[in-house]
């Protein structure tokens, strides 16, 4: 039996969410992610509504209501063949098991996730020295309280510290995802 032309486009394309609790470096381990894999990058921060991005401006933080929408279009980005045909990197948060899974659902596709472990004092001194964006640093303990680190039951989850430099989790992301996306291909 051959594959559709359109389902070896969906099989072989990289879909990777870089998620993570604010702060702990999604945008700039996808940035250099998705060039290290000559993939496209979006940050899912901007495919936030306005209403979201004016109430985390606000110091309230989402909820579930919130968020579902948000996690549908993230899903449905890291999906679209068309726009990003060789593959995508999105930096999400996730950081519940079923925001998690709405996306995994949305996307319409395998993905792989990496999820940054940061401790939260180094997160809380990275935000601090951060100027402009919108999560304000009085978010944090919100975060880490919503967070459900990812277990055995997902196996599309790469687990990486961030206790090295950024090209150093970079580097280790990049090498471990090229490895189990040639595996996948030659199955």
């Amino acid at each position: 039996m051959t594959m559709a032309a359109s389902d070896k486009t969906t099989n072989s394309r990289m879909a990777i969410i870089v998620m993570g609790v604010s702060g702990s470096g999604k945008s700039s381990i996808g940035e250099g992610l998705a060039g290290a894999l000559g993939l496209d990058f979006v940050d899912g921060d901007g495919l936030h509504s306005p209403e979201n991005v004016a109430k985390m401006a606000s110091g309230t933080p989402l909820v579930d209501d919130d968020r579902w929408p948000w996690l549908d279009k993230i899903g449905s980005t890291l999906g679209d063949g068309s726009a990003h045909p060789v593959g995508i990197v999105v930096a999400c948060s996730a950081l519940k098991k079923i925001y998690r899974d709405r996306i995994r659902a949305a996307a319409g596709q395998s993905i792989r996730f990496v999820f940054l472990d940061a401790p939260q004092s180094l997160v809380q001194d990275r935000l601090g020295a951060r100027k402009g964006h919108f999560m304000p640093p009085s978010l944090l303990a919100s975060q880490y309280a919503t967070l459900e680190r990812p277990g055995a039951d997902e196996p599309d989850v790469l687990a990486v510290a961030v206790d090295v430099p950024i090209a150093e989790i970079v580097r280790r992301a990049a090498e471990k995802l090229s490895g189990d996306f040639a595996a996948k291909t030659l199955n």
